[in-house]
Order: structure tokens, then sequence, then C-alpha cells
């Protein structure tokens, strides 16, 4: 077999047809790695492997054609048909001298993560991967085109009749939903067929054994046909004619029978073990907290998901697929709209966006619109000052997982976290309100004025930064509660602070006061835009900032927290949780800042911008924030949401402990921050992997040819 493969592979460099390869496919995916990742930044190749996968169906034609066609048309096969060389390893080793060719490009494009590393973050795991299953889409494709030069001894019609079949699989998805958009025992059999598919998987950066499998069983079954194909000529010559010729048919059926039983056996291994998650943010991992639920539920819960399952959302699907792993009581449907366009009635008034899951039990449903999975932000494109939004999270497990812990409550009655009103407090941005809503907290207003006290439904209160200060009765009715056990968020404002005594009495009763002032910080490390008034914190790695701990925090405008470390109340815990360096300026005249630099009466050092209070004797528990811009979109945007997952931390310490709630699943980044690249620099490396490298293969193809002709 060796010897076979060697004289093949030499062949397509002795002739132009394997440098012509190389440089044309090479050059392709230089033009899209340019556009894709050198000039827009991606730092995946699985956005340039997913658009040249088409190139494959005009490629792999032209390699493949003059494999066997060749040999019948030169009369050459007949040295085949006698050899002492088996027929499947002369088979084996002519597909394999092509899979080398082709993996000469994959050798190039393994390299392209590496040259994007310099540049910035590369999502390694999600980057070979892809790969890999471009490798095996593309060894596949091979397969096929072997199988129908051995069919035939005209390189046209081989070439052509390959291109056929690996374009008609390529739009099989396509094909399937016009035969159905729901789904039938027929596009289940042309599924089959489906080469393009699995790869998806692969792009998205799961190493997936049932695509591995599939692939393999692909491959390995058209060697063995292609191997009969040739076998049936040399039977064709003997007396037993019929004999043989059903002895081939019957192995033929054995052995598609064979692949078809190994995919329904490996279809059914769980896709925890299945699916090896390699993406660089654990995009499809179920976290601990939902494996833990999971193991106790108890309720039947249906999943309708609606969309056809043939144009379903594959990353959505991954999900769902381990949740179904992880529990037996949980099952997903798939609902075309177009087929039954009113299913949402039951559920909802307004129909939800497509690809909308809605989340059913025996107690009551709960509708997750498509875009509370993905969270996409708008985010400035200086080459044309125009927004674009930004796909910068999923949060598919945290829906999901709230959903289900909804649908299966033992009461009618949420918890509820009060948003106090009626000193002008600052509104709470949208992302921290869903973060309540996925801890499965019901959000109000609380009035003090018109209260006798903190209702006892409440798990929490929220005071954001009063403009006006609260009357004694309101501050006495806070910290009653808070005497009793209770929990809050506190933020303040510095253009405030001086004039809301009564506000203030509030966390004094716990040794906390507000200095006057804002933070202005002295180290460019730690503020944002140039503007020292733009805090990035340092964050310490607490139960309140678990899943914030890597991120950044901005905290713009802060003032600092005061509070006695040396208190003699010994039932009272403090927790810093972010703090400045000690090149930090608290500015006592915030009215009129010259300089961020140390000027008299200013303070320097470590100034405390974010403090959890605990007091073991009542139970309660306070977080201290220094600016009411914590709770802000805005500025929750600009560090990419983790404002709002170190929120996300502190209702799951605050509610965790109530029975009802369960911890809260932060959303996760959904992708790398771009990496960038100079225009020149990016230019210059198109300019050699499209061009120069590729021009260089064709003139050295084009001269070893010639040289060759002359002899």
């Amino acid at each position: 077999m060796f010897a076979i493969f060697k004289r093949e592979f030499k062949s397509y460099f002795q002739t132009v047809i394997g440098w012509l390869f190389v440089a044309a496919f090479l050059c392709v995916f230089g033009l899209y790695f340019y556009a894709y990742n050198l000039k827009n930044g991606y730092p995946y190749i699985s956005y340039t492997l997913s658009a040249i996968s088409f190139v494959l169906l005009i490629a792999v034609p032209i390699l493949s054609m003059r494999c066997f066609t060749d040999e019948r048309r030169t009369k050459t096969d007949q040295l085949i048909l006698t050899s002492p060389v088996s027929i499947g390893k002369i088979v084996a080793g002519k597909y394999l001298a092509m899979v080398a060719v082709f993996s000469i490009d994959i050798l190039v494009f393994a390299l392209s993560p590496l040259v994007m590393s310099l540049f910035g973050t590369v999502g390694w795991g999600e980057c070979y991967v892809s790969l890999f299953g471009f490798w095996l889409y593309g060894a596949s494709c091979i397969a096929v085109g072997m199988f129908v030069s051995s069919l035939t001894e005209s390189q046209i019609i081989s070439a052509i009749v390959s291109f056929a079949l690996l374009f008609m699989s390529y739009m099989m998805t396509a094909l399937e939903n016009l035969v159905s958009s729901t789904g039938n025992i027929l596009t289940k059999v042309m599924a089959a067929f489906d080469l393009y598919t699995p790869f998806d998987g692969f792009v998205s950066g799961c190493l997936d054994l049932k695509g591995v499998v599939y692939y393999l069983t692909v491959i390995i079954l058209l060697c063995f046909l292609t191997t009969q194909s040739i076998q049936k000529r040399r039977w064709s010559m003997s007396v037993k004619k019929i004999v043989t010729g059903m002895f081939s048919v019957g192995f033929i059926a054995v052995a598609c029978v064979i692949s078809v039983v190994v995919n329904l056996v490996v279809n059914q291994i769980p896709e925890t073990i299945a699916s090896i998650d390699c993406s660089s943010n654990q995009i499809y991992s179920i976290t601990d907290e939902t494996k833990e639920f999971l193991s106790g539920l108890e309720n039947d819960i249906t999943i309708y998901v609606l969309n056809s399952e043939a144009s379903k959302d594959e990353t959505i699907d991954e999900t769902l697929s381990r949740y179904e792993t992880l529990s037996k009581h949980i099952k997903v449907e798939y609902v075309s709209p177009s087929t039954n366009p009113y299913f949402y009635a039951d559920y909802t008034d307004s129909a939800p966006t497509t690809n909308s899951l809605i989340v059913v039990s025996d107690k009551r449903s709960r509708v997750i619109d498509f875009y509370d999975i993905y969270d996409y932000q708008a985010s400035m494109d200086y080459s044309t000052y125009t927004y674009n939004n930004q796909l910068v999270g999923y949060d598919a497990e945290g829906q999901i997982t709230s959903a289900i812990e909804y649908c299966t409550m033992d009461t009618d009655t949420l918890p509820v976290v009060y948003t106090v009103t009626g000193h002008d407090e600052t509104a709470i941005g949208d992302a921290f309100s869903d973060v309540l809503g996925k801890a499965n907290v019901m959000v109000k207003e609380l009035e003090l004025l018109k209260a006798d006290a903190v209702p006892d439904d409440a798990v929490a209160v929220i005071i954001n930064s009063p403009a006006t200060d609260f009357s004694a009765d309101d501050a006495k009715k806070v910290t009653e509660y808070l005497r009793n056990g209770g929990k809050a968020i506190i933020t303040g404002c510095y253009a405030y602070n001086a004039e809301t005594p009564n506000f203030n009495s509030i966390i004094e009763e716990y040794g906390v006061s507000f200095k006057d002032g804002v933070v202005c910080e002295g180290d460019s490390n730690y503020y944002l835009n140039g503007n020292p008034l733009y805090l990035l914190p340092s964050i310490d790695n607490t139960d309140y900032t678990a899943n914030a701990y890597n991120g950044y925090i901005f905290t713009p405008a802060s003032m600092a927290i005061e509070y006695d470390e040396d208190s003699e109340a010994s039932d009272i815990t403090y927790t810093p949780l972010l703090e400045t360096t000690e090149k930090a300026v608290l500015k006592s005249d915030w009215q009129d800042i010259k300089t961020a630099e140390y000027e008299d009466g200013d303070e320097t050092g470590v100034f405390t911008l974010g403090l959890a209070v605990n007091d073991s004797a009542s139970g309660s528990e306070l977080v201290v924030i220094g600016t009411e811009y914590f709770l802000a979109d805005e500025y929750n945007s600009a560090v990419y949401g983790n404002n709002a997952t170190m929120f996300t931390d502190i209702v799951s310490k605050m509610v965790g402990e109530v029975e009802l709630a369960t911890s809260v699943i932060p959303e996760k980044e959904y992708s790398l921050s771009n990496i960038t690249v100079s225009t020149f620099t990016a230019v210059m490396l198109w300019v050699v992997i499209m061009l120069i490298i590729p021009i260089i293969l064709i003139v050295a193809g084009i001269a070893i040819w010639a040289v060759r002709r002359k002899k």
C-alpha cells in the first residue's frame, strides 16, 4: 500500500494538478482570511473555513477525477486487476495520496491561528476543532470523488458527477425543507447523505464524537464501495459471474447496514459524553448549579422550539441536547411556525421570535425569546462612525434553568425585590432587571411614604442613589427592615451625599459612610478612555464577585466608602469588593476639579468603592457601592456586561438563601475580543498568502511538468 501511496502522491506533483490544487485552495483561503480575520479582526478561523467550504465542491472533483479514470483510459487498470497487491490496498493507497495533498493546505491553514495570536487573543479550541472538522469534511468529499472516478473512464464525467453529488449533499438541508419542514422518514433518510451539517458542529467549537464517527463511516464505506466497483470488473471476467455478482451485492448490503447501525449506536451516547466543549468561554458546558438542580427535578418539562428541526439554531440545539441528557424529565420538541403558526397562543399573547423557546410543565409555562438568549450590544465602528450590533453574550443556560425552576415551583407566589422610590432615585438598568427575572424574583417599586414598613415578602431592597433625602421616618423603616435580617443594595452619589443625612444614617448604623468628594485614579491601567474619573477598580475575589472577578467593573464618578475595620461590634464583618490603587486621589472639592493629581486638601491612598456588610446577629446583609452608575446599562455595556455579572453574583448570594430560588446562572461571554491588525500588516499578509505563495507553487508545478514533458 505504501508503494501505491508514494507513487500516487508523487504523480500529483509531477503534473500541474497537485500544485494547482494546493495553490488555488490557499489563494481562496487567503482572500477570506484577510476579509474575516485580518481586516475585521475575528479571532476564529471558523468564519473563513465556512466561507471556503463551497470551494471543496469544485476543487475535490478536479483532484479526484483522474484517480481511476486515468487508469482505465490508458488501460493500465489491467495491471491493477492482475496485480498481486489486493484491490483494497490499492484503493487505500490512492485515497490516502489525495488526502495527503489536501492535508498540505490544512497544515498551512493551521498556522493562521499562530499568526492571529500575534495581534490579540485567539480562540485556540474553536480554531483547531473547526479545522479538524473541515479536514474530515474534505476527506469525505474526496472519498465521494474517488468512488465516482471508479465508475467511469471519462475524467470530465467523473468531475461533473462528483460535483453534482457533492453539491446535492451541500444543499441537502434546503432539500429536506422542500420535502417537509417538520421532518419525516424521507427527510431522515436524506439527512444520511448530508455531509455538510456535521461540519457545523465542529465550527461551533465542539469536538463532536457523532460527527467524527459519521465522517469515518462515510469514508470507510465509500472506500469499500470503490473496492467493490473495481473488484466487479475483475470478477466480470470469471465464468462464475452470477455467483460473484451476488456475493458483491451481499457484501455491499452488509457494509451499508453496519454503517447505519454504528451511527445509530453512537447517536445514543449522551450528549455530555459525545460532545466535548472546546470553546474558549465554555459556551455549551452546563454549570454544576444546573446539574445539581436537574438531578433533583421530578416534574416533566417540555421545551418547545419555535422552528423546524432542519432550520434550528445549532448552538441552542447543542445546549438543549445537554439538558435532555442530564434529566429524563426534559423533552425537546421542534414546532415549525410555518405549519403551526399560532402554537404560541396557548402560552403568550404576542408571537415570539423564531428560535424562541416555550418551557412548559403541568403547572405553568414561560416563554424565552430568542433575543433574551443572545445578548447584542451596540458598538461604534470608527471607520464609518456608525453603531453596529455586536453579539457579546450567550445566556441560554441562565434563561432555561430559570424557566424550568419557575415552571416547577410549588407556590404561585414569587419572592420580591423592592426598588425604593419617592426620593428621585435613579432607575436600575434593564440588564439588571433581567438578572432579577432570571432569579425568579419579581421587581416592585416601594414608595416608603405610602407604606407602613418594608413589606414582609421583600427578599431585598435596592436604594439607587436618592437625589433628595429620606425623611427620618422613611430611614427608620429601612433600618428596622435591616435589623430584622433584611438585605439591601445601596448606591450613593457624590453630588447628593452631603444633603442626604437621613439616607446616610441607614448605612451608618453599620459603621459605614460615604466620604465627601469623588475619586480620581492615578494609575492609567485602572481607568477608561483616558479619564481618571472613569474608574476600573481592582476586584476582590469574594462570593459577591465570583463570576465577575476576571473582568472589569466600571464605576465612574464614584465616592469612597469608609468603614470601621476595628469596630467593637464583633457581629459585623466587612468584605471589600472593589478597590482603587494606592495612586488614587479623593477630590473633596468635586465641583472645581482642575487636575487629577494630588492638591492641598485632597486625600490619597487605596479607597474602597464597593463593600459587603454582614451582621451575623440579625442576619442582615448590605452591599454598598460608591456610584449610581454601577447599575446603569450604558456603563455596563462598556465592560461587556460585567457590571451585570457582578450584580448577578450579589443577587445569587442574597437570593440564593431563599428556598424558592437557585443560584442565578450568569450570562456567558459569547466571543473573544477582536484582534487588531494594522492595515499595512493585513495587506502584506494577504499579498503573501493569496498571491506570492500560490504564484510560486503554480510556477514550480508548470516548470516540473515542462521538464518532464521534454524528457
